[in-house]
């Protein structure tokens, strides 16, 4: 069993994501931006983000696992769902709901930089740079909540498939 605690309400979450995307706006001025959102919690983040960013978004998908049904890291990476569009000399911005150990998104952007973008910048709602392995990479360039070492849920982030719909994002303390 499973009980939940309030980590950052929808209020400070939208709060959050509107100084977000003025920092995207100014940064993107005058360009036009590729959003990779990355499935499936991403899309709840990505969203909320694209409709405050004022300068012209196109949007695609990608599907990249290393969890499953568990709250540990599988130690395997697997593309599930590839882009449909070729994003070279694209401006691209891969949006992501949380950053944990950055094996995976380690191997994404390294694999989208392989694909020629004109830039390649990565936002996460959710950062956890205590779990961040050696090996990973990972330089975010936007954002949202450092939170610490704890399993967290809504607003995207998901426990077992559950949860993804809370308009808050809470801890998971397990009985």
């Amino acid at each position: 069993m499973e009980n939940l605690r309030v980590l950052f309400s929808e209020e400070e979450i939208n709060a959050r994501i509107d100084e977000m995307a003025e920092q995207i706006n100014r940064d993107y001025e005058g360009k036009t931006i590729k959003i990779i959102g990355i499935l499936k919690g991403g899309v709840y983040f990505m969203c909320a983000l694209s409709k405050r960013i004022k300068v012209p978004v196109m949007i695609d998908f990608m599907c990249v696992s290393s969890y499953g049904n568990s709250t540990h890291d599988q130690g395997f990476i697997e593309l599930k769902k590839d882009l449909e569009d070729d994003i070279r000399y694209e401006d691209v911005l891969v949006v992501e709901d949380i950053i944990d150990t950055g094996k995976t998104l380690t191997y994404l952007m390294e694999e989208l930089r392989t694909r020629k973008p004109a830039s390649l910048k990565l936002c996460t709602l959710l950062d956890k740079p205590d779990r961040r392995v050696p090996e990973a990479d990972v330089k975010v360039d936007y954002v949202g909540f450092t939170i610490p070492d704890k399993f967290v849920v809504g607003y995207g982030l998901d426990y077992a498939q559950k949860y993804r719909n809370l308009p808050y994002i809470g801890v998971v303390e397990f009985e």
